[in-house]
């Protein structure tokens, strides 16, 4: 960046672009000649690493995934207590993500987290044992024992709440592909730790490693393996990814066996039992069931949920009942809407695989329950929209001009990630309907598909373009002080059960609101006392699958 002369103002120049960290530092993109520089830095790195013994590990995405894979591989040690590998997490040098490379060399996660493990374990081994570096240089693959693939493949949908007509979106994986292909030496194992449409791995990535080793003379066969994350947000981070059982496949034996070693190596396996598969397409569709079993449970309870709320009963009731019984702990209430990177998507890569991968045609009298339990869903949030309506009708009030607070951004409890949250369907119906919105959140700084919607979470794919009046959400931002959000709302929508508002009292939401208000509870927040209480305080309360509230009111009403 040009540097300010005493006296003067030297301007930044116009033709060099910069990258912006969520924190604003913005750090100007590498030029060509810096590539050469840099190349060798990274050699001298490795040419050291394997003179102590070392194995040479390149991460291709330090994002969500690949940042925090990198660390834990960085941290490994051999039998004797010293670290095995050196590792280098690269990512493409664009305005939108280098960042996280200068990030990282200093020691600092490009990845917030609940957890205080992501920030230590990537301090220690970028400035303690030395263990992880950084580079925007794609030439570190030429280094590389082993490449872990973590770029991005996601699922686009044009239509909200139609599943079926989506796309997976394979060109950065693809362009990786044969970067790595270009670049890597014929010994090196590639692992696609991407979840991908079933078949990606040896049907499309498999076929672009042989043809670039074709192109350059290498006879042997690429050495090429699948094995998916879990990752999970919020205090378990490092552990989720870790410590958690693992499935992986090779593409042939040896690819088999390089990846059960290396993921022996890095992941707690002795604890948690790695899962060998014999195909990748079977690591891979392990993955698209799990999370296409969990989105299906949680949507088949939309419709008992609308079921309770005609009909005067407390599904959050009938839930607690049913899990008494051990074969059915796991039932969850959906809340207003299923979020996260991968159950909102992962169905629809394996309905399109099926056809764009695999040849098949009856897609569509094949997959009846997973379309549509997405489609269900991705559209839950509407509804709540229609509940702050309604609540604010039997105040005598209006949807349009009102001003509400939503609290709780991100998609699930305790934590940050606001991707594909429930959250921003609620919001943007809400503003489409004439509403005033503000938002509270502990854990979320910036609601980037809000503040960045042009841009995030890329151009032309903001959920923004499936609704009006959207435009002033650019100005939107996240609320901290509870009590300084309240003031003046007329309506308030608990989204998300974040601890802070489980501990709510009425009397201080509407003593901070200066009224009474109406207040929509989406995830089973408020118990039946808390209930009562609004409505002794003249407010109106609403929520998501609990149909005694008219039972509570009357009670109420009638000194009961």
């Amino acid at each position: 960046m040009a540097k300010k002369s005493k006296g003067s103002e030297t301007a930044e120049p116009t033709d060099r672009q910069f990258s912006t960290a969520p924190d604003g530092e913005k750090f100007p993109l590498p030029e060509a000649a810096e590539y050469a520089a840099e190349l060798r830095r990274l050699r001298g790195l490795a040419a050291k690493a394997r003179a102590e013994g070392k194995e040479i590990v390149v991460v291709m995405g330090v994002g969500f995934v690949g940042a925090v894979m990198a660390a834990i591989v960085a941290d490994t040690v051999d039998r004797k207590g010293r670290p095995g590998k050196l590792v280098i997490g690269c990512q493409r040098p664009s305005t939108r993500s280098y960042w996280k490379i200068p990030l990282l060399n200093r020691g600092r996660a490009p990845v917030s987290a609940e957890d205080p493990e992501v920030d230590r374990i990537i301090a220690r081994c970028v400035k303690e044992k030395r263990t992880l570096v950084a580079t925007y240089n794609s030439d570190c693959l030429e280094l590389a024992d082993v490449v872990v693939v973590d770029v991005q493949c996601d699922y686009t949908k044009p239509e909200l709440g139609h599943m079926a007509s989506g796309e997976a979106d394979m060109a950065a994986l693809e362009a990786t592909m044969r970067t790595i292909g270009e670049k890597i030496p014929p010994r090196c194992l590639t692992l696609i730790e991407t979840t991908v449409a079933p078949g990606t791995t040896e049907f499309v990535a498999w076929p672009i490693l042989k043809k670039a080793f074709a192109a350059r003379g290498i006879r042997s066969a690429p050495i090429l393996a699948h094995s998916f994350e879990r990752v999970m947000p919020g205090r378990q981070y490092v552990a989720s990814i870790r410590d958690f059982w693992r499935v992986c496949a090779g593409c042939d034996v040896k690819a088999r066996k390089r990846v059960e070693r290396f993921l022996r190596e890095v992941l707690n396996t002795e604890e948690f039992p790695l899962t060998v598969m014999d195909r990748p397409i079977e690591s891979e569709t392990t993955k698209i069931v799990e999370n296409s079993y969990r989105a299906a449970i949680l949507a088949f309870l939309n419709e008992w949920s609308l079921f309770a709320e005609r009909n005067g009963v407390d599904l959050c009731k009938v839930i607690e009942a049913i899990k008494v019984r051990p074969t059915h702990s796991n039932i969850i209430f959906p809340g207003p809407g299923i979020g996260g990177y991968c159950l909102p998507k992962d169905g629809g890569l394996g309905y399109w695989a099926y056809r764009h991968i695999l040849g098949f045609e009856d897609g569509d009298s094949v997959f009846r329950l997973t379309p549509a339990a997405i489609d269900i869903n991705d559209t839950r949030g509407l509804h709540v929209a229609e509940m702050v309506r309604d609540g604010l009708r039997n105040m005598g009030r209006y949807i349009a001009g009102a001003d509400v607070l939503l609290c709780g951004a991100s998609y699930r409890q305790d934590v940050g990630d606001t991707r594909y949250s429930g959250s921003e369907l609620v919001v943007r119906k809400l503003a489409e309907m004439g509403a005033e919105l503000r938002v509270h959140d502990p854990y979320v700084e910036h609601w980037y598909e809000l503040e960045d919607q042009d841009e995030y979470p890329a151009p032309g794919h903001s959920r923004k373009r499936f609704f009006r009046n959207q435009e002033g959400f650019k100005n939107l931002r996240v609320g901290k002080e509870l009590k300084a959000s309240l003031k003046g709302v007329e309506a308030l929508v608990l989204a998300v059960p974040h601890a802070q508002y489980l501990a709510l009292d009425p009397d201080d939401v509407v003593k901070w609101a200066g009224g009474p208000l109406a207040v929509v509870d989406c995830f089973g927040i408020l118990s039946d006392a808390t209930i009562r209480r609004y409505f002794e305080l003249g407010c109106e309360v609403k929520a998501l699958g609990r149909g005694h509230m008219k039972r509570l009111k009357d009670e109420v009403r009638h000194g009961r």
